[in-house]
């Protein structure tokens, strides 16, 4: 078992969360996940993700800076049911100075079959100002690390999808 915010990275080089348990809470009408709480598990990955690259609770509380998610799109592909257990990869696909991109896979742990995908940009914002500001060299040399660590993976195939207007 890993550290707490330590997860190891997979074969693939992704971070990937500890298993996530599906609470009967997070169950809706419908039998299923509620939307939400797909966003809850991503949410807590992404919060490990920045731990590991040195941008995460401690960075802000020290710096006065964090990282905000200004966009998401999420993908459900299969259901995810009360009881079942799911992993989320975390995988950095691109920066520039202001901003982080990175695309997450929701999986199955019964099946190993695709639950959801949900793709984001970040931003750096200094908390004294609230405005979106570059990155801190350290941070951007984390984000660097990561991106090189994970290139092997490629762009995800469902990366930059959007919807279409409709008619």
């Amino acid at each position: 078992m890993s550290e707490p915010n330590r997860p190891p990275f997979g074969p693939d080089g992704l971070i990937w969360s500890e298993p996530y348990d599906i609470e009967l809470g997070w169950v809706d009408y419908n039998g299923h996940l509620n939307m939400a709480y797909y966003h809850v598990m991503f949410d807590r990955t992404v919060d490990i993700a920045f731990d590991l690259m040195g941008l995460g609770r401690d960075y802000r509380a020290q710096h006065h800076a964090s990282i905000f998610n200004v966009e998401t799109h999420v993908v459900y592909r299969r259901e995810v049911a009360a009881h079942d257990k799911v992993r989320v990869s975390f995988h950095l696909v691109g920066r520039d100075a202001k901003r982080l991109h990175a695309f997450q896979t929701m999986v199955r742990m019964e099946d190993d079959q695709l639950a959801a995908t949900s793709e984001s940009l970040f931003v750096h914002v200094d908390m004294d100002s609230r405005q979106v500001s570059p990155l801190p060299a350290a941070g951007a040399a984390a984000a660097d690390g990561l991106i090189a660590r994970q290139a092997e993976v490629g762009m995800p195939d469902m990366a930059g999808r959007r919807i279409a207007p409709l008619g």
